[in-house]
């Protein structure tokens, strides 16, 4: 049997294909720049490329994918606590929803090949200048290895962790402004078996409160 998250998720995907396709014109479409431009160096922090495989991509769609993997470039010695770790960006922004090509739900998009979910929460964060976020916090393993996420979906200027909240705001969206452009953001950095979550958590914070005043360049307010 069919779970009630199954049919929720049906009728909203439903209700989005019906209004989209009776509007009969084409979403509007803002103009963004590429995030193949979002900045190298974030902070302390600084990036390399890591390119997607075919078989990521086709399960991602059409749209603009960033894979970045961010290290800190200060000498261990002027290293904040636990800086000195990878922080993993991963953004995927979808022009457009209207043919079906919807964003996926952190249990689709999250490592897969023997990872799990430990625990899930929602909260909010500030970035360097003030701005709340709404985000989903999560905790992964596989083994030994753990590792610690920040993941939410962001379209016109506002921030959703909950899939089903996101998919509404979107069906919601196209009859008002004519839009279903969206983006999801994935924040991962390593727990070491000798650190405490806490301090993982601050890392994943710090790094993604100095990124996300750069995102309205590429996903529209």
């Amino acid at each position: 049997m069919k779970s009630p998250r199954f049919w929720t998720v049906l009728l909203l995907l439903s209700a989005a294909f019906f209004i989209l396709n009776h509007r009969g014109d084409a979403d509007n479409v803002p103009n963004s720049e590429p995030l193949s431009l979002m900045p190298e160096t974030i902070g302390t922090w600084t990036g390399r490329d890591l390119p997607l495989d075919s078989d990521t991509l086709a399960v991602l769609g059409k749209g603009d994918f960033l894979n970045r993997l961010y290290l800190s470039t200060l000498p261990a010695t002027q290293t904040p606590a636990g800086d000195s770790l990878p922080i993993s960006l991963f953004i995927g922004y979808f022009p457009t929803q209207r043919t079906g090509q919807t964003m996926h739900s952190p249990q689709h998009c999250l490592p897969g090949a023997g990872w799990s979910f430990d625990s899930q929460k929602y909260t909010d964060i500030k970035d360097i200048n003030g701005k709340d976020y709404d985000v989903g916090e999560y905790v992964i393993s596989n083994g030994e290895m753990r590792q610690f996420v920040i993941y939410w979906y962001q379209a016109h200027g506002r921030s959703v962790p909950n899939e089903y909240k996101a998919k509404a705001y979107m069906v919601a969206d196209a009859i008002r402004m004519n839009r279903t452009d969206g983006a999801l953001v994935r924040v991962i950095t390593p727990v070491l078996p000798t650190e405490s979550l806490d301090s993982a958590r601050a890392r994943a914070v710090r790094f993604t409160s100095q990124m996300v005043p750069f995102l309205p360049r590429f996903i529209p307010n």
